[in-house]
């Protein structure tokens, strides 16, 4: 009877680990993305009007890409409240990784209009390219980790 227990209390303690992994993860990305967000909104209100019309569109672009990327990271958050209790915590986190998955594409682009927007007064087109370094970069290190 003892052991039924412990089974049980190890099966419960790894259900809540899950949930609290998952549930850190998103609340991470989704900080992140809100810090991004804010900067983005600040560059929008206090000096659009600096802006060339180019780098206004690159500066909306981004906006819409990094509200649809923190959209997609509070997800795991709202389906938790949604859908608990969980009978099948592999369910949850499957859909959890998807949205949080489906988030780092936009989270990318935004990276990447970010830095096209900061480097277009200096190097003007070419900054289309010097943007891309640094995901080319990443890429080439991904791919050579072992």
């Amino acid at each position: 009877m003892r052991l039924d227990d412990d089974d049980n209390n190890t099966s419960e303690d790894r259900l809540y680990r899950d949930y609290d992994t998952v549930l850190k993860e998103s609340a991470i990305l989704t900080t992140f993305g809100g810090f991004l967000f804010g900067f983005l909104l600040n560059i929008s209100i206090r000096g659009a009007n600096q802006l060339i019309y180019p780098e206004k569109v690159i500066l909306v672009l981004s906006l819409f890409s990094i509200t649809i990327a923190v959209t997609l990271f509070v997800m795991p958050v709202i389906y938790h409240h949604l859908q608990f209790p969980y009978t099948d915590i592999d369910r949850f986190k499957r859909r959890a990784h998807r949205f949080i998955l489906f988030g780092l594409a936009p989270t990318a682009f935004t990276l990447y209009l970010g830095l096209v927007l900061a480097f277009s007064p200096l190097i003007d087109n070419l900054a289309y390219i010097v943007a891309g370094l640094p995901f080319a970069l990443i890429y080439a290190l991904y791919r050579m980790r072992k």
